[in-house]
C-alpha cells in the first residue's frame, strides 16, 4: 500500500510535465544548443571539433540544470498555491511518501533530460564517452533535483528558493578553482584574513558536493573519462540526495498544514 502510494505521486509527477510539454522545451533548448555550438565551430581557426563539443557539452549541462529546477520550483509553488498538497495530504497519505513520491517522479525526469542531453554527445564524442558524461550528468541532476525539493519545502517561495539552487550550484561548481586560487595567493599569504578564509573554504568543500567532477566537458573532448570516476560521482550522488531528501522531510513535518 505504502509503495503503491509513493509510485502514484510519482506517476503524477511525471503526467504534469508532461501536460506542461517540458520534454519539448527541453528539446527546443537543445536545438538551439547544438545550432550555437556549429555556428562556432564555423567560426573557429583550430581545434574546431574540440570547440564544438566543449560548448555543446557545458551548455547542455546548465541548461538542463536550469529547466529542471525551475519546473520542480514553479511546479511544487503551483501545488501550494492551488491548495493541491492540501486535497493530496487529506487522504490516508503520510508526508514522508509524499515527499518520496514527489522526488522519485522528479528523479525519473532528470533521468530523461539526462539522456536527451547525450544523444546529441552521440553524434559528436565516442559513444564510451558519451555514455559516461551523460551517467554523470544524470547523478548530477539526482542532486539538483534533491537540492530543489528541499529549498522549496523550506522556502516555499519561488525567488529565495531559485536563488538559493542556483547559488549552491555555482558555488559548489567553482569552489575547487576557488581554493586552488586561494592557495596560491601573490600577496598577503601570510595574514590572519587569508588563512581564515581558507579554512572556511574547506570547510565549504567538506560540506558541498564537489560539481566540478560531474559530467566534465573534458570526457567528451578528450575521452578522460573512467568508470571509477563515475562510480566516484554515483556515491557522492546517492549520499546527498539522501541527505537532502531527509531534510527536505523533515522540514516538511515542522509544517502546519
Amino acid at each position: 500500500m505504502r509503495h503503491r502510494q509513493i509510485a502514484t505521486i510519482a506517476r503524477f509527477t511525471l503526467l504534469e510535465a508532461l501536460r506542461t510539454r517540458l520534454a519539448w522545451l527541453f528539446v527546443i533548448v537543445l536545438g538551439l544548443i547544438l545550432l550555437t555550438a556549429y555556428f562556432i565551430q564555423q567560426l573557429a581557426i583550430t581545434e574546431s571539433l574540440r570547440l564544438q563539443i566543449g560548448f555543446a557539452a557545458a551548455a547542455a549541462r546548465l541548461a538542463t540544470v536550469f529547466v529542471l529546477s525551475l519546473h520542480i520550483l514553479t511546479s511544487m509553488v503551483r501545488e501550494f498555491n492551488d491548495k493541491g498538497l492540501e486535497l493530496t495530504l487529506s487522504f490516508d497519505l503520510r508526508r514522508s511518501h509524499y515527499i518520496l513520491g514527489r522526488l522519485c517522479g522528479y528523479t525519473l525526469i532528470a533521468a530523461l533530460f539526462a539522456l536527451l542531453a547525450t544523444l546529441p554527445q552521440l553524434l559528436l564524442a565516442p559513444p564510451q564517452a558519451a555514455l559516461q558524461w551523460g551517467l554523470s550528468l544524470a547523478f548530477e541532476l539526482a542532486i539538483v533535483t534533491a537540492l530543489s525539493l528541499f529549498c522549496i519545502v523550506t522556502f516555499t517561495q519561488l525567488m529565495p528558493a531559485a536563488s538559493f539552487v542556483f547559488g549552491f550550484y555555482l558555488l559548489a561548481r567553482a569552489l575547487t578553482a576557488i581554493r586552488l586560487i586561494s592557495d596560491t595567493p601573490l600577496v598577503g599569504g601570510d595574514t590572519l584574513s587569508h588563512r581564515a578564509i581558507s579554512l572556511l573554504l574547506d570547510a565549504l568543500a567538506l560540506l558541498l558536493p564537489a560539481l566540478d567532477r560531474f559530467a566534465q566537458s573534458a570526457w567528451l573532448a578528450d575521452g578522460t573519462g573512467s568508470w571509477p570516476a563515475l562510480g566516484a560521482n554515483a556515491a557522492q550522488a546517492a549520499l546527498y540526495v539522501v541527505l537532502l531528501g531527509a531534510a527536505a522531510m523533515f522540514d516538511f513535518y515542522r509544517r502546519n498544514l
